[in-house]
């Protein structure tokens, strides 16, 4: 997009024209949560103040119109993500659930002791503690495929650890930390080549690239809303019909029922037997508002843009004495992460806050993957639509001026 594109755009989102210690807010912390255009908060604010009513349980006009709106989201997820129809789509309350909710339901029937899932050693936290809480309760096998030096997952190394008792692959498809996009494509068909199930945590790539389930081959993938200008609490688990039909219910309670009594329960259909409970009916809406957001713009535009972004970024920041940016993949998102000499990321965080930027720092719940790059942590920029490439000179600014404290 053009900066006079660029410049209408940023309006959308009030919050960038707020300040920070008394400078212009530079947020660059979009891995984490994005900022949300006035369309979403709109239609949020909406919601509540005219369909606000319990959903699939009313006969009254409100709980009528509110479920139309959340079922309304459903079927938008199942566009935007190239899903079969909308019982391929449950509501979680983000990516973590959703993970959570595979490793429980599809786990307690089709894993045993003995079995192998294999993650990476990439993932973010979410998509490991699931899987290890399934190894304490069922004995299975947890195998991680390795990072390169350059932040490549090691494709041969992947091929290996293939087994017949391999049950499950679960990896992201774009990397938290590195940026570095996966070849999950190819990694579903290996994996389905030795009767695996193929998840992707989608977390950090439905904000950015076009998303398209049966293109990527996968059963099972996850994402949450309040990373692609949608609000929090809400995310989805799409599954392949076939699989989420012989999978038990992840919780019980309401709403996800057909018929109660002491003698026993029979479980509603597809995809609500996954979600008991009141759901986040006005969360879906905003969901329902950001999808549309983003397709406006277009999910190629977007990620052109923010290819761009990146690539001057790393080029920017590359041009700093002693600055490490950690993985070099040639296919990458836009996320860049780095330290700089011996100066600790906190406080180089801490110290660019104070010139308005907020970046990320830590171990980004990546633990695994800050010891395999033997740190404790980093820190780490990441892009959205709505970022310019005079926000990522004020980034290196900052940096040379904290490194000049130093």
């Amino acid at each position: 997009m053009n900066p006079t594109e660029l410049d209408h755009l940023r309006t959308d989102f009030p919050i960038l024209s707020s300040q920070v210690y008394g400078k212009p807010l530079i947020y660059l912390d979009n891995a984490a949560t994005t900022q949300k255009p006035r369309s979403v908060v709109e239609a949020i604010s909406t919601s509540y103040l005219t369909t606000n009513a319990n959903v699939h349980r009313g006969v009254h006009h409100l709980s009528q119109a509110a479920t139309e709106l959340h079922e309304k989201a459903r079927v938008d997820v199942a566009r935007f993500i190239g899903a079969a129809n909308e019982r391929e789509i449950v509501f979680t309350r983000g990516t973590t659930e959703s993970i959570n909710l595979i490793a429980s339901a599809y786990g307690e029937v089709f894993l045993k002791a003995g079995d192998e899932v294999v993650v990476s050693e990439m993932e973010h936290h979410s998509n490991i503690v699931p899987w290890q809480l399934l190894q304490q309760k069922k004995g299975i096998e947890l195998k991680v495929i390795p990072v390169t030096d350059d932040g490549r997952l090691d494709l041969e190394a992947y091929k290996n650890l293939l087994s017949e008792r391999t049950r499950v692959v679960s990896v992201a498809y774009m990397s938290n930390v590195l940026g570095t996009i996966n070849p999950v494509r190819d990694m579903a068909a290996a994996a389905h080549d030795c009767g695996a199930v193929f998840v992707v945590d989608a977390a950090q790539s439905v904000p950015h690239l076009p998303t398209d389930v049966e293109a990527l081959g996968c059963d099972f993938l996850a994402f949450s809303a309040h990373k692609m200008y949608g609000p929090t609490g809400v995310g989805v688990l799409y599954g392949r019909e076939a699989l989420l039909d012989q999978m038990p219910p992840y919780q019980g309670g309401g709403e996800m029922i057909s018929h109660v009594s002491f003698a026993g329960t029979t479980f509603d259909r597809l995809p609500y037997k996954f979600e008991a409970g009141t759901p986040n009916f006005i969360g879906s809406v905003g969901l329902s508002a950001a999808i549309d957001y983003m397709e406006r713009i277009g999910m190629d535009q977007i990620a052109s843009h923010e290819a761009r972004l990146t690539r001057y970024a790393l080029e920017r920041l590359g041009a700093i004495e002693g600055l490490t940016v950690y993985g070099r993949a040639p296919e990458r998102g836009a996320v860049v992460s780095f330290n700089v000499g011996q100066i600790h990321h906190l406080d180089i965080g801490t110290l660019l806050d104070r010139l308005g930027i907020a970046v990320r720092t830590g171990h980004h719940c990546a633990e695994p993957l800050m010891r395999r790059f033997g740190v404790e942590g980093m820190v780490r920029a990441s892009f959205g639509l709505y970022n310019t490439t005079s926000e990522i000179d004020a980034l290196a600014e900052g940096i040379e001026r904290v490194r000049r404290m130093f």
